[in-house]
């Protein structure tokens, strides 16, 4: 669980499949991949997203624009759409519920990619500040098992919106060092995802 979790939500399944591919290529895990509203619900309520990419234009039931919404009210995560369409009226529709991307079919590994780190990045940057800034001795305080040094390190880029391979890359260790730090403070935090733990942060700052 140590990887970035993502909900993708596509009515195509050779398409959610090659998304799949992608992302699971990279700092990412695919949670899973729904084809149509109440899929997209189920899993948003019973997994730890992180992150969403939305099919605008689903088969039946609800458009990708109000799964948006609804993720909105509900969830603290960010979403990109992955659309064929590029008109105005759909532009228009979708700026709307603000996403954090917008992806044209036909899309490439490389966009899929760097349009999802760039929106996880500016969610972080955009949403944080109105919180405390984390401080270690803070955080330990309210601890049973306090965090590392490097723990810290690793949670306070993740707090900055980065993946693991640019956590790996900042601190020159390798990925798997990194998911080790990041189990472990999941373990400490009582938390399961990268989502969560942030809300736990804020929370243990405001005491």
């Amino acid at each position: 669980m140590s990887e970035i979790q993502v909900l993708i939500v596509e009515d195509e399944p050779v398409i959610a499949e090659h998304i799949a591919h992608y992302l699971n290529n990279h700092s990412f895990k695919v949670c899973g991949i729904a084809y149509d509203d109440e899929e997209a619900k189920a899993i948003l309520e019973t997994r730890a997203a992180d992150a969403a990419i939305l099919d605008i234009n689903l088969g039946g039931g609800m458009s990708g624009i109000e799964i948006a919404e609804f993720i909105n009210q509900r969830y603290a995560i960010p979403f990109v759409f992955l659309t064929s369409y590029a008109d105005r009226e759909t532009i228009e529709q979708a700026k709307l519920v603000k996403p954090w991307g917008y992806i044209v079919k036909p899309f490439n590994e490389n966009t899929i990619v760097a349009t999802l780190e760039i929106a996880i990045s500016n969610f972080a940057l955009t949403n944080n500040p109105g919180y405390p800034g984390i401080s270690l001795q803070e955080i330990n305080k309210q601890l049973e098992s306090p965090l590392s040094l490097r723990e810290f390190e690793v949670l306070k880029l993740i707090y900055g919106g980065k993946t693991n391979q640019q956590i790996a890359e900042e601190l020159f260790v390798s990925i798997n060092t990194i998911k080790k730090h990041i189990n472990n403070f999941y373990l400490k935090l009582e938390v399961a995802s990268r989502t969560s733990a942030i809300v736990r942060l804020r929370e243990l700052m405001r005491k």
